[in-house]
């Protein structure tokens, strides 16, 4: 198992936490009123293959590797290409609950999320054609702390749920264009 040993994530308050997240809403709602195009954006992300099925990705000044179980050919330095899927998941999913229930004015105390994905992997390995390649079915758990009620969270909920871009990516289908060139 690896564990994060260099990434610190600092510490904020409540209050801190708050003001950061009017302070960044204000902004973007600013910047989008003065030009609508504003909003629109491009995310660049690269990775070369390392080892025998490792990839060393890039993303403006992080670096992270993927990597597969030992049975999928893998060396098992790295969490696979699915489960940074679910992480990439649950890590919208807290930024979304983060931002709506400070619009909302809604008190989240903790946030806790697990998901759980389904694979088959029969297509993966060109045993079945008949089956998706990707999951089938992802269960995500959030444990919301604070002083509001069940009926509060549930808007909010409902409110993370329409309003999440990587919900929105295994909600619904997105095109995808591949460009594949000889070096």
């Amino acid at each position: 198992m690896t564990t994060l040993t260099t990434t610190q994530i600092p510490a904020l308050t409540d209050d801190a936490r708050a003001a950061r997240l009017t302070a960044a809403g204000s902004a973007w709602s600013d910047r989008i009123d003065a030009r609508r195009s504003s909003s629109q954006l491009t995310y660049r992300v690269s990775g070369v293959a390392e080892g025998a099925v490792a990839t060393r990705v890039r993303s403006g000044a992080h670096e992270f590797v993927i990597d597969e179980p030992a049975p999928l050919a893998g060396d098992d330095v790295a969490p696979s290409p699915v489960e940074y899927a679910l992480g990439a998941l649950i890590g919208c999913q807290v930024v979304v609950y983060r931002l709506y229930a400070q619009a909302l004015g809604i008190q989240i105390d903790d946030i806790r999320v697990e998901a759980e994905g389904d694979l088959d992997a029969a297509r993966l390995l060109g045993k079945d054609p008949a089956v998706r390649p990707g999951f089938s079915d992802i269960r995500l758990r959030i444990e919301l702390s604070g002083p509001e009620t069940q009926e509060r969270y549930e808007q909010l909920r409902d409110a993370v749920d329409v309003n999440c871009p990587v919900f929105d990516l295994f909600a619904n289908p997105t095109p995808v264009s591949v460009t594949v060139t000889k070096a």
